[in-house]
């Protein structure tokens, strides 16, 4: 008779799923309607120097801070990663990460490529996730229909869009995310998530 093998030991580590991709693939509106889902993960709040948008709320969306403050976390080593983009500062607090990540929770933070890039040096073992529209025209349109940047500005970021392109290999999943099928985009995000929580060898984050 074969003997049955049981996952006696078997347990489930905390994921650190790490969402990027081009200015205007919709990485913001996946995370909040993640949120709005209930799914039970610790969602990073990004700190910017950048202005707020219409309807974003500091603290929910963004920590919105000053130039001067964020040099002034740069300076005192309180950032996992962070970057100068397009003229403002973005990056990550570890504090919220290495709390989340120690309770058990699984973290959901959202990153331009060069903040991935970062990410996939200090914690290997990061699920990174690659957010596309679904062809440049369709990303141009985004953009414009955003009404925030100069011409010059939209041409900048396509360009850079099309040299992030070239570090696709970075990552461990793509996922397409049309117009108007969100709920679908969200699903094969949630479906990545299932398939790595049922892995034999369990991805291990050390922060």
């Amino acid at each position: 008779m074969t003997r049955l093998i049981e996952p006696y030991n078997y347990h489930e580590s905390p994921l650190l799923i790490v969402i990027s991709g081009p200015s205007g693939s919709g990485k913001d509106t996946v995370i909040n309607h993640l949120k709005q889902s209930g799914w039970p993960f610790h969602f990073v709040i990004t700190a910017t120097s950048r202005l707020p948008r219409q309807n974003e709320i500091n603290g929910v969306d963004y920590f919105f801070i000053t130039k001067q403050e964020f040099e002034e976390m740069i300076a005192q080593d309180e950032l996992l990663e962070h970057a100068l983009v397009y003229g403002d500062y973005k990056g990550v607090p570890k504090k919220q990460v290495r709390e989340a990540l120690a309770s058990g929770q699984d973290v959901i933070m959202r990153v331009d490529v060069q903040g991935a890039a970062t990410m996939r040096r200090l914690a290997p073992e990061a699920v990174l996730i690659y957010l596309s529209a679904e062809s440049e025209e369709a990303l141009t349109y985004r953009l414009r229909r955003r009404q925030t940047d100069s011409e010059e500005q939209l041409q900048r970021r396509l360009a850079t869009a099309r040299r992030e392109l070239e570090q696709l290999d970075l990552f461990d999943y793509v996922v397409i995310n049309p117009a108007g099928r969100l709920e679908e985009t969200c699903q094969k995000i949630m479906a990545i998530i299932t398939a790595e929580k049922c892995r034999v060898q369990q991805r291990e984050i050390n922060l």
